[in-house]
């Protein structure tokens, strides 16, 4: 449920043609969301399992294998974004979000020029080009708002990656402000069950409460991220889905990660979960920071090293949709 009110509210995180046209014009209608997003991995299994894509690709045959990609995913991303600008025209979020190409992490230069060439390709203002939070990534979210292309920091892990994420966006924002007086604006996707499945099977052999990491994590940078307010800048919870063995509602990531001037992105079953809630909208943020260090400190205590464990999860994280984004790409060549 969009929540008007505190400013809460829920993205779809799935892209698929015929989707499109359906299921996510009723989700807008009903006012059960108001954005959306869209990464490799989605991208892959949409395009390579849905029969909605074989008539384009049928005239695309002279084409590279990312020249096929993108020319399926603009029309896509075009799609929802006109499905989605009855909300942007209402300044209720209403963005869809696309990914640059994952092999460009490391290079600033080439996600700036690639990130433009699909916001002009797509052509709707409403449209957030999705760039992971590395040393590259933070000076292309930089560049790329200055020139008024509204950006989603992927990937982001840790309260060090958020803090050097807001930075950069401040700045591009800043810089467009000198010259433009148009709409801007960035969120920040902190990544939360991840935490979960990589940390729980230890947290259990050593007796520690389990499914908490990420949520507190979350926690933790939202706090941060308050405290240094920006009007055009939101958190956005992300990898909010249960997966298949963890014994958790399917909306746990939602209700325990629901926050004023907050954004949750999670797949289509756990936001009709969280719809059902009869607690839904319930605040469950801020948590007192106290709480939070108490709880790493713990962690530390049991041999945990957080640090580690956030520099895996980014790896692992970039490797997934690399992996994926190269299968997708196979699969049209």
């Amino acid at each position: 449920m969009v929540d008007d009110r505190s400013g809460f509210s829920l993205w779809v995180d799935f892209i698929e043609r015929e989707f499109i046209h359906t299921i996510l014009k009723e989700l807008v209608a009903q006012n059960i969301i108001d954005g959306a997003t869209s990464n490799p991995s989605i991208f892959a299994n949409a395009i390579t399992t849905s029969q909605a894509y074989k008539e384009q690709l049928s005239k695309l045959k002279d084409l590279s294998a990312k020249e096929k990609y993108e020319a399926l995913a603009i029309k896509d991303i075009k799609d929802a974004a006109k499905v989605l600008r009855v909300c942007y025209d209402k300044a209720l979020e209403g963005y869809v979000s696309i990914e640059v190409d994952p092999f460009l992490c490391d290079d600033t230069q080439k996600t700036i020029k690639e990130g433009k060439r699909l916001f002009q390709a797509i052509n709707e203002p409403n449209v957030m080009i999705k760039v992971p939070a590395t040393k590259a990534g933070y000076e292309a979210m930089t560049e790329l708002m200055s020139q008024g292309i509204s950006v989603n920091a992927t990937l982001v892990f840790s309260l060090e990656q958020a803090k050097k994420t807001l930075e950069a966006m401040v700045k591009g924002i800043n810089r467009f402000g000198e010259f433009d007086e148009g709409r801007v604006e960035g969120v920040i996707s902190i990544f939360v069950s991840r935490f979960d499945r990589k940390l729980d099977p230890i947290l259990k052999e050593k007796g520690l409460i389990t499914s908490k990491t990420g949520i507190l994590n979350a926690a933790n940078i939202y706090n941060y991220i308050s405290e240094h307010a920006h009007p055009a800048i939101k958190p956005l919870f992300a990898s909010t889905g249960v997966k298949e063995g963890q014994d958790l509602p399917k909306d746990y990531y939602i209700t325990s990660l629901c926050a004023k001037k907050s954004i949750n992105t999670a797949p289509l079953e756990t936001i009709m979960a969280y719809e059902e809630n009869p607690n839904k909208a319930k605040l469950a943020l801020p948590i007192e920071q106290s709480k939070i260090d108490e709880y790493f400190a713990l962690l530390k205590e049991n041999g945990i090293d957080m640090e580690q464990v956030y520099d895996e999860l980014m790896s692992e994280g970039l490797q997934a949709f690399k992996d994926a984004f190269s299968k997708l790409l196979k699969s049209l060549e």
